[in-house]
């Protein structure tokens, strides 16, 4: 009877057993001129992937041209894109969205609206700067 004991308390601990695993991550830093784009980022896909960023503006300004924020994706290899956030504006606001149509807007990155991450594909997003001086800042992909 001891020995059935031991058996079955050795496979519910082998089944309560948890695995922690340190996540894996990319960071991209842009320095964007004005209408230019970043290369395609292509998020890890069927997980969510947390997406923080930063705007440190134009060199020598502040304000309105700086932000940080953070959206989840969720990306479905050749289908589509689907994030929930906040976006980086004055007032506080949630982004929420799905799809693979090119240009899409997901988030703004800055206070003043004009750089943002955008669908470059049903696989891929981009940062988009749609201002007319160069703006600087970074974007960390965590899953």
């Amino acid at each position: 009877m001891a020995i059935v004991v031991v058996i079955i308390t050795s496979m519910v601990a082998a089944n309560a057993t948890q695995t922690i695993t340190a996540p894996n991550a990319a960071f991209i830093s842009y320095s964007l001129a004005g209408g230019a784009n970043s290369a395609p980022i292509t998020p890890a896909t069927n997980r969510s992937v947390l997406v923080m960023f930063c705007s440190t503006g134009p060199s020598g300004l502040t304000g309105q041209n700086t932000g940080v924020g953070q959206v989840s994706l969720l990306h479905i290899p050749s289908w589509f894109i689907q994030w929930f956030g906040f976006e980086s504006v004055s007032i506080p606001t949630i982004t929420i969205g799905l799809g693979g149509l090119v240009g899409r807007h997901i988030v703004w990155l800055d206070g003043a609206q004009r750089v943002d991450i955008q669908v470059a594909s049903a696989d891929t997003i981009l940062i988009h700067n749609g201002n007319s001086v160069t703006m600087a800042g970074n974007v960390t992909l965590v899953w």
